[in-house]
């Protein structure tokens, strides 16, 4: 799916987001509001993760919803 779409539609999108990122919490999502950038900054905090493997798993998700 086209990530404005998903920006656009974020309150519909981040109990999804929550679920993929159990680590997320409700104070994060709020706060990503649907930005990208944030959400992967979020995702590398939280999972401690590399920048690349954070875009990964957010392309992986977005691709299926």
């Amino acid at each position: 799916m086209n990530w404005d779409m998903i920006e656009g539609r974020w309150t519909e999108f981040k109990g999804m987001a929550q679920v993929q990122w159990g680590k997320l919490t409700k104070d994060d999502l709020d706060v990503i509001n649907g930005n990208r950038k944030e959400l992967a900054g979020r995702i590398q905090a939280r999972y401690g993760i590399a920048k690349e493997e954070a875009e990964r798993q957010i392309d992986e998700w977005a691709s299926r919803h």
